[in-house]
């Protein structure tokens, strides 16, 4: 499909059509595709993550201007999950436009949802870099905030790691910190090991495709003894 039809899809024409191209390109597609004009989209990718967090910060610092800091970092954590944005790729049509290995595009399950929610954030990197944050802000809350409502009804922002902070905060004092023990696999399909720790302690590791997902089973561990 042209990337003309993307534009398209999220109502915005690029200046610089490479930025956006860059965006769909994954790793994998240049293994095949090694004159392919433009870099794979994992620097935008980083770019795009902390992009997200301040547009998403900014619009629940607006909206709730009681609630503590806590709260809305749950709410930001539901809205920016790789599991969120990997749906939010799916209503624009995302997936059909991501560049890719043949055998990456085999893959399905989590490894599938990490890409979509990377290409994600790759595309608002694009976007911030192309037109500026002006016009990120209203995709995002086209696309992501616009998503609040659903976070709030079904409270899905008490995941493993919104209760586990929740507990440690009331018994402990503490807020649980992550760290990343291990990195392993293809640059374009890690895999990550990450620790959660109270203060010093370590008390218990997950893994999973991003750094993300470790984390989140990292406290479901730390849930089997302090929830």
């Amino acid at each position: 499909m042209k990337l003309e039809e993307l534009e398209s899809q999220i109502n915005l024409k690029f200046k610089n059509s490479d930025l956006l191209k860059e965006a769909v390109t994954h790793r994998s597609y240049l293994n095949e595709k090694p004159s392919w004009p433009v870099p794979h989209n994992e620097r935008l990718e980083y770019l795009g993550d902390a992009v997200l967090e301040l547009a998403v910060s900014e619009m629940l610092f607006k909206k709730f201007p009681t609630e503590p800091e806590g709260q809305l970092t749950l709410l930001r954590a539901a809205l920016v999950n790789y599991q969120m944005l990997s749906e939010v790729a799916l209503s624009i049509n995302l997936d059909q436009f991501i560049l890719m290995s043949k055998g990456e595009a085999k893959d399905t399950g989590k490894a599938r949802e990490v890409i979509l929610a990377n290409a994600i954030e790759s595309l608002i990197g694009a976007i911030y870099l192309d037109q500026g944050f002006k016009e990120v802000t209203p995709f995002v809350q086209k696309f992501i905030f616009s998503r609040l409502s659903g976070v709030l009804k079904n409270k899905t922002y008490k995941d493993s790691k919104s209760t586990l902070q929740e507990i440690v905060q009331e018994r402990f004092k503490l807020t649980p910190t992550y760290k990343v023990e291990e990195e392993s696999g293809p640059a374009h399909q890690k895999k990550f090991k990450v620790g959660v720790y109270f203060g010093e302690k370590f008390v218990a590791e997950g893994g999973g495709f991003s750094k993300q997902e470790a984390e989140i089973e990292a406290a479901k561990e730390a849930l089997k003894n302090y929830g």
